[in-house]
């Protein structure tokens, strides 16, 4: 009896820790707002230097992409759009960057696996995705993909999930897509670059 009034009272204990915990991230989370202040964030580049967003912010659009995985059949899709894409979006004066949970050296081979032309950014530990507010969560993770005949093991310790934003000349959001279809992203990406010119 006593035993089972103390599987109780910790269950229950265990439960108003676990409510609290995730009352106080729900408190924390960022929500951003179209209209809002676009967050600042330094991250690595795929060549593994710094690529600061205040340097890029207010030079052009800035098209920022979270996706969870290089090399896996979503984000390759999406990462492929942008690819085709990226001449016509140059044109109108917008700047892509990619941002996920893999390593420096995870870009590298997924760039160069489909010839990507522009920049992915290394959020290891989801700072960026958390200053955008984007859901994220931790946990080792490991996409095997063919490289040029080569097997190569691309580890991530971060999941981040797939949100797009574009960030106008004024620094400002213009677009948060939650609901991304990551084949015709790109494509409704020109579509709203279309209408802010309008």
């Amino acid at each position: 009896m006593y035993l089972f009034r103390f599987a109780s009272v910790a269950s229950l204990s265990l439960i108003l820790i676990t409510n609290t915990i995730q009352a106080e991230e729900l408190k924390e989370a960022v929500e951003l707002k179209v209209g809002d202040p676009a967050p600042s964030f330094t991250l690595l580049d795929d060549q593994g230097n710094e690529w600061k967003s205040d340097e890029h912010y207010g030079q052009k659009i800035v098209v920022i992409y979270f996706y969870p995985a290089d090399m896996t059949p979503g984000c390759t899709k999406q990462a492929c759009g942008f690819r085709d894409n990226l001449a016509e979006l140059a044109g109108e004066g917008v700047e892509v960057v990619g941002i996920s949970g893999d390593t420096v050296k995870n870009h590298q081979l997924f760039k160069k696996a489909h010839n990507l032309n522009f920049t992915l950014l290394a959020d290891e530990d989801a700072q960026a995705a958390a200053a955008f507010g984007v859901p994220h969560r931790e946990g080792e993770s490991v996409v095997k993909a063919l490289i040029e005949g080569k097997e190569e093991l691309l580890p991530r310790d971060v999941t981040i999930s797939r949100w797009t934003f574009v960030v106008g000349k004024d620094k400002t959001i213009k677009l948060k897509n939650e609901q991304v279809n990551a084949a015709q992203d790109s494509q409704e990406i020109l579509e709203v670059i279309d209408s802010l010119k309008n």
